[in-house]
C-alpha cells in the first residue's frame, strides 16, 4: 500500500488529472491484478451474509415499499434487468432500481458487515450495485467478484483516511464512489470513464449525517440503496461521455475544501500500487448480533456477566452502570450523543439500534441479542428494562480512543463496565472486540456464515430455496452469465405483505 497525500487545491494551481484522489482510485478499479483466493473466499462469505440479513428483513416496511418502488420501473434497453431479492429470477427492473430495493433490504437490520476506522461502512453495501449491474448487461462470477473486490477496496481505504462524521457527512458518501469504481471493474470500462463516474458519484451521494442523530428514521436503510442507485445512474452517464465536477476532492470549491477539512486539510489516504492485490476486505468483519457494531463487543460482555453476577440484571440492585469506551462509540451510541431518543422506550427500531444503553441493559437481562424480539415495543417499554436503562450511561475514555484508532491487532471496539450495586459492591470488567470479531473468541467461519444464512432465511424462503441459493453462493467465482442472474432468492408464500399505500410510480 501507498499513501497518497490529498489536499485543497486553488484553481490556478492546475492540479494535474493523474494526481487527483479520483484518478487514482480509477487506476486501481481498472489494475488488471487477479483477487487473491483469500480475498474470494471472503467475497463469497458476504454475498451469503447479505442474503442472510436481507432475507430476514424483507417482509418488513421499508424494503417493501423500496421494492414497490422497483417494481414500477421496468429494465431500460440493452440488458435483461436485474432482480428484486424475494421475488426471485422472473421479475426483473432496471439495475439501478435493483440496486436501491436489494441495498435497502441488505442494510433494514443493521446486520451485516462493518468496517471502523477514521470514519464507519458497511462495505457490504457494494455488492447489490455490482450485482444487479452484472444481472442486467450478463457478466460472470469471475467478473461479479472483481467487482466487488474494488468495491471493498475503495471504500475501506477512503474510511481509514477521511473522516466524514466529524463534519456530520454521512458515511454513503465513501460508498458511491466505491460503487461506480466496482461497476467500473465489473464492466472493464477505462480508467477516463471510471475517472468520471466516481466524480459524479461523490457529487451527488454527499449527504448531511442528520440520518443517523436524534430519532432516527426509515432513510438509514434507505441511504446505502439509494447510493448505490446513483452510482449505476453515475456510471451510465460517464459510458455515455458524460463528466464530473473537478477536480472532485481536491478542488478550491470541493468536497475537502468545503465540506471536510478545509482548504488547509491534508489527508494520507492508502491505496495499492500497481499489480498489488485489492485485498482489503479482509480487514472488515461482520456481525453476530442484529445492532450496530460498536455494540457487538458490549453484547458479548453483557451475556458473560449475567452468568457471573446475576444481580446486575436487576434495577432494584443496581445502582450505575458507566462504560468507559472510545471517542465514537460514546458520541455516536452513548450517552455522549446527548440525543434523548436514546434513551426513550417509544424510540423507533432504528434509534434503539444505535443506543448503546438499551442494547446493554437488554443484553443484561436476556443473555442474548434477537433481530426482532429485541426491539420489540412489548421489550423496550418493559418497566424493569427501562429502570436498569436509565442507570446506564457512558464516558469516553482515552485508552480505548486510542485503542480504537490502533490499526491491527490492537485495534479495540469495546472498552471497560463499572457496574456499582445498591449494596457498595461492584463489578468490573473489560472486552476488546466482538467474539465474532477476527480477533475475537469466536472469529466468523464459512461455517459460522452458512447457519447466519439457514437461520435467518429458512423461515422466510424455505429449506429448498435456501440450499439452491447456497449451492450457487458457493460456487461464486464458476457462476456463468445465467447463473450470476439467479443469485437471488424468492420468498414462500405469505411472507411478502400486500402492497401498501401508493406513490407517484
Amino acid at each position: 500500500m501507498r499513501n497518497h497525500l490529498v489536499r485543497s487545491h486553488r484553481s490556478e494551481e492546475n492540479l494535474p488529472r493523474e494526481e487527483q484522489l479520483a484518478w487514482k482510485m480509477a487506476q486501481i478499479a481498472t489494475d488488471p491484478v487477479e483477487v487473491t483466493d483469500s480475498a474470494v473466499e471472503m467475497i463469497v462469505n458476504r454475498v451469503i451474509d447479505n442474503a442472510a440479513v436481507a432475507a430476514a428483513s424483507i417482509g418488513r416496511s421499508a424494503p417493501s415499499s423500496a421494492r414497490e418502488q422497483a417494481l414500477s420501473h421496468t429494465p431500460s434497453r440493452g440488458g435483461v434487468g436485474s432482480t428484486l431479492l424475494g421475488l426471485g429470477s422472473d421479475v426483473r427492473t432496471g439495475p439501478e432500481w435493483a440496486a436501491y430495493a436489494n441495498g435497502v433490504a441488505v442494510r433494514e437490520l443493521d446486520y451485516h458487515d462493518t468496517f471502523l476506522a477514521a470514519d464507519y461502512s458497511h462495505p457490504g453495501d457494494n455488492i447489490p450495485s455490482v450485482l444487479a449491474v452484472a444481472q442486467h448487461v450478463g457478466k460472470d462470477g469471475r467478473a461479479l467478484v472483481r467487482g466487488i473486490a474494488t468495491g471493498y477496496e475503495l471504500q475501506i481505504d477512503l474510511v481509514r483516511a477521511i473522516s466524514l462524521h466529524k463534519h456530520k457527512i454521512d458515511h454513503i458518501a465513501h460508498l458511491g464512489p466505491s460503487a461506480a469504481a466496482g461497476i467500473g471493474t465489473l464492466l472493464g470500462l477505462s480508467t477516463e470513464v471510471i475517472y468520471q463516474a466516481i466524480g459524479q458519484a461523490l457529487h451527488t451521494t454527499t449527504t448531511t449525517r442528520q440520518s443517523r442523530k436524534g430519532e432516527i428514521s426509515s432513510w438509514k436503510a434507505y441511504a446505502p440503496g439509494f447510493a448505490g442507485k446513483l452510482a449505476v445512474e453515475a456510471v451510465d452517464r460517464a459510458m455515455r461521455g458524460e463528466t464530473s465536477p473537478a477536480p472532485i476532492y481536491e478542488g478550491e470549491d470541493g468536497v475537502i475544501a468545503w465540506l471536510l477539512d478545509g482548504p488547509d486539510g491534508r489527508y494520507e489516504v492508502p491505496l495499492p500500487g500497481a499489480g498489488e492485490p485489492k485485498e482489503a476486505i479482509l480487514l472488515s468483519y461482520t456481525k453476530e448480533h442484529s445492532a450496530e457494531y460498536q455494540a457487538q463487543a458490549w453484547i458479548d460482555l453483557a451475556r458473560k456477566l449475567l452468568r457471573e453476577y446475576p444481580d446486575v440484571a436487576d434495577p432494584a440492585k443496581v445502582e450505575s452502570i458507566v462504560v468507559h469506551t472510545s471517542h465514537h462509540t460514546h458520541y455516536v451510541i452513548g450517552s455522549g450523543a446527548n440525543d434523548p431518543q436514546k434513551y426513550d422506550p417509544n424510540a423507533s427500531r432504528e434509534t434503539l439500534d444505535h443506543s448503546l444503553p438499551y442494547i446493554l441493559a437488554v443484553a443484561l437481562q436476556d443473555g442474548r441479542w434477537h433481530h426482532v424480539d429485541s426491539y420489540a415495543t412489548e421489550r423496550a417499554t418493559r418497566a424493569d428494562t427501562v429502570a436498569l436503562w436509565q442507570k446506564i450511561t457512558t464516558v469516553e475514555d482515552p485508552v480505548w480512543t486510542e485503542r480504537y484508532h490502533a490499526g491491527g491487532d490492537s485495534q479495540s471496539y469495546g472498552g471497560r463496565i463499572v457496574v456499582t450495586l445498591v449494596d457498595g459492591r461492584t463489578v468490573e470488567d473489560e472486552i476488546a472486540v466482538a467474539d465474532a470479531h477476527p480477533a475475537g473468541a469466536r472469529p466468523f467461519a464459512r461455517e459460522n456464515y452458512i447457519e447466519k444464512f439457514r437461520t435467518l432465511a429458512t423461515p422466510v424462503l424455505g429449506e429448498v430455496e435456501v440450499k439452491r441459493f447456497l449451492d450457487l453462493a458457493l460456487r461464486l467465482p464458476e457462476l456463468g452469465v445465467d447463473e450470476v442472474r439467479e443469485l437471488t432468492f424468492v420468498a414462500q408464500a405469505g411472507q411478502l405483505p400486500s402492497a401498501g399505500r401508493p406513490g407517484i410510480f
